[in-house]
């Protein structure tokens, strides 16, 4: 089986909005909905998880029930940090499925992810144990101790920006958790960065511009525009 597990356990601070991020309304749907919706739409996604931000997993399956996501499996209450979130999903997937099972993490505010880039995470992660959708990057990359000023450069086709879903096996991700309790990891920023802190190496697979994660006020009102935009034909 193949279980998305969106990850909702963040206040969302940053967009100095009086709820949380995952659940502004955008065109009277909650963002969280348009991501539930694009794994419910894949004909390869079998069950859904959430890790939700306590005092909102009600919410959350009220609107589930509402915008009719029947594959929504588990809500669990997340984490004081991301890493121990991710790990209470992945906690409540080895209760109820399959060690061999695979498991796509995705940010619940990433609710443009295409069913391309989904399709692409699972079929890189059948063929090389793990998938980290990326993106290339386009910039000039500078280094910068203070966020002020640079005197290095960093060359941009070494490096890889990192989106979700990143998949994995289940039983390498119960391994990983365990582990990193074992030798005090305790804040991994994503489980792409926690496997390589316990020195695994992990596989990319294709992201897009398109797939933004929500985070400022500016991306609420770029993933408007996303919802509305069609591509020109003449585009290949």
């Amino acid at each position: 089986m193949n279980i998305a597990l969106l990850i909702a356990g963040g206040s969302g601070q940053r967009m100095n909005q009086d709820i949380p991020k995952q659940f502004i309304n955008v065109k009277d749907k909650p963002v969280i909905v348009y991501t539930l919706e694009a794994f419910q739409r894949h004909p390869n996604i079998d069950a859904i998880g959430v890790v939700c931000l306590d005092g909102w997993q009600e919410i959350l399956k009220a609107y589930a029930k509402q915008f009719n996501i029947t594959k929504l499996s588990f809500v669990v209450q997340g984490g004081k940090n991301g890493q121990e979130s991710i790990k209470n999903g992945v906690m409540a997937i080895k209760e109820r499925y399959s060690m061999k099972d695979m498991v796509l993490i995705h940010d619940a505010i990433r609710p443009m992810v295409s069913q391309e880039i989904i399709s692409d995470c699972i079929s890189k992660c059948l063929t090389n144990g793990s998938a980290v959708t990326v993106i290339p990057c386009a910039e000039a990359m500078l280094l910068s101790d203070d966020r002020q000023s640079s005197t290095q450069t960093i060359h941009r086709d070494k490096l890889a920006r990192t989106q979700t879903p990143q998949a994995f096996f289940l039983e390498k991700l119960v391994w990983a958790h365990e582990e990193a309790a074992k030798r005090g990891i305790t804040n991994s920023i994503a489980t792409c960065t926690l496997m390589i802190e316990l020195g695994e190496k992990v596989c990319f697979s294709t992201g897009s511009e398109k797939n933004i994660k929500l985070t400022t006020t500016d991306d609420i009102e770029i993933f408007k525009a996303l919802l509305v935009s069609k591509k020109d034909e003449w585009l290949k």
